[in-house]
């Protein structure tokens, strides 16, 4: 039997309850990677699917890609609302309801009758996704401040090394249980997933202390304007024809009124004013962007055209993806331990325009060592970009507004996965070949430029260190 420890509180007198632990409380650990990852496992597994669902309901890839957009677009809107509801009321409610959500988003999915409903689940699934992360990111500050030490590497190490692992394994898994069941096996993950989340979320995160002071307001005019913005500006990227001239000015308005609702309000659901003071900060969220935009551009594009260019099976496809997700471990396990953010932002960014340009020689005739070293290549930017964003996040965010900044950091990203998915929708409107997988290749290269010009003058990542709880 293990004896009981207890506590004290000032003055020496002894308490009843368990006496935290001195370090990171690593019982956390399991729910927040666990939590973090189901959104990455849904977006690579579906990247698989696209081509058996579009066969199955008779769609072409123009059509297919919303399975992809409705992902990103519902979680683009939903990560920093649930971000800014953590801030405001705590990681667990919003953990538990947000896993529970994709569980049951999994089994619509899996039972969905027509490309439409599936497209709702894949909406419901973005949604339920955007809890979790945030949650990890508020969960990290506390722990820092309950234990004034404020050296978070190793947890933001594990945090993403879980993400880019799943994000690259998924399309082999994917490509797996498709080969086993079919495309609708690819939902049925999410049931144990959400389950285990239900279960490990309900007994280990900390239950939030009642208050008895009035409640905090929440935003919802400025959520919903956010919601607009997001929502017009993808749809006009998706589709870019004279016909839909209203969207990008339905976007505009809602951007002008979102701006001056969010100056004005007391309890923002966005506070500009802050994050206009922090010009590092949106400097961070816009090489979020860039970054992730070039990653699931090759993830989506390379993967449709391994699979109709160059005439593989979706489970061949996925397991041709594996060098991916493997440099993207090892590169990620041997830098995490050092935040480094500006050289790993620059090494990211060179060896992802390498692989851009190594990308335009790929042809329907490669042969397949070919086709696993240019996914190789690609992984090692996935282990540098994502890990340095997300440390550089956590050294400039207003601690007190952390889980909302976590939040808007993940809709950059995938903000980029948004425009990547329109890019290959412009660059496949019928079917992934060749020449539009280069086409999309010097889409990623210009990206992949920016990003490093970004980079360079940035001399505010040079001063970047840990700071006191």
């Amino acid at each position: 039997m293990i004896p009981r420890r207890t506590g004290t509180v000032p003055g020496g007198r002894r308490t009843g309850r368990a006496a935290p632990p001195a370090g990171f409380d690593r019982r956390l650990i399991a729910p927040m990677v666990l939590g973090s990852v189901l959104n990455p496992v849904n977006s690579s597994m579906i990247a698989v699917a696209l081509v058996p669902i579009g066969v199955a309901f008779g769609a072409p890839p123009a059509t297919t890609v919303w399975l992809v957009t409705a992902l990103y677009l519902a979680t683009a809107v939903g990560q920093p609302v649930a971000g800014r509801l953590v801030d405001m009321y705590g990681p667990r409610r919003l953990y538990l309801a947000g896993t529970a959500l994709v569980g049951v988003a999994g089994l619509l999915g899996a039972l969905a009758p027509s490309l439409g409903a599936l497209i709702g689940a894949r909406v419901l699934l973005g949604f339920g996704t955007s809890a979790a992360f945030p949650a990890s990111m508020q969960l990290t500050r506390r722990e820092a401040e309950r234990t004034g030490r404020d050296r978070p590497a190793g947890v933001l190490t594990a945090l993403a090394v879980a993400n880019q692992t799943v994000a690259v394994v998924g399309p082999a898994l994917g490509g797996l249980l498709i080969g086993a069941a079919g495309w609708r096996a690819v939902s049925t993950v999410n049931l144990p997933l959400s389950a285990a989340c239900l279960v490990l979320g309900a007994s280990r995160l900390p239950r939030e202390r009642s208050t008895a002071g009035p409640r905090r307001p929440v935003d919802r005019p400025g959520m919903a304007l956010f919601a607009v913005l997001l929502v017009s500006l993808m749809l006009f990227l998706m589709e870019p024809r004279p016909a839909h001239w209203y969207l990008p000015l339905l976007c505009a308005v809602a951007a002008w009124a979102f701006a001056a609702r969010e100056l004005r309000t007391t309890e923002p659901f966005v506070d500009l004013r802050v994050l206009g003071g922090r010009a590092p900060l949106p400097a961070t969220y816009v090489r979020r962007l860039l970054g992730y935009t070039t990653s699931y551009a090759f993830l989506y594009g390379y993967t449709q055209w391994l699979e109709q260019g160059r005439g593989l099976s979706a489970s061949t496809a996925g397991l041709v993806l594996l060098p991916l997700s493997a440099s993207a471990l090892t590169v990620s396990v041997l830098t995490g331990r050092r935040e480094a953010v500006r050289a790993k932002l620059l090494a990211g960014a060179a060896v992802q325009i390498a692989a851009c340009l190594a990308l335009l020689l790929v042809g329907a005739r490669s042969p397949v060592p070919v086709l696993l070293a240019a996914g190789a290549v690609m992984g090692v930017p996935q282990g540098l970009i994502g890990l340095a964003n997300q440390n550089a996040l956590y050294r400039q965010a207003d601690p007190a507004r952390i889980a909302s900044a976590a939040g808007l950091l993940r809709t950059f990203m995938y903000l980029g996965a948004l425009g990547a998915s329109a890019a290959a929708a412009a660059f496949f409107p019928h079917r992934a070949d060749t020449a539009g997988l280069h086409g999309l290749a010097l889409f990623m290269l210009a990206g992949s430029v920016l990003l490093l010009v970004s980079v360079l003058p940035d001399r505010s990542l040079r001063t970047l260190t840990p700071r006191k709880a």
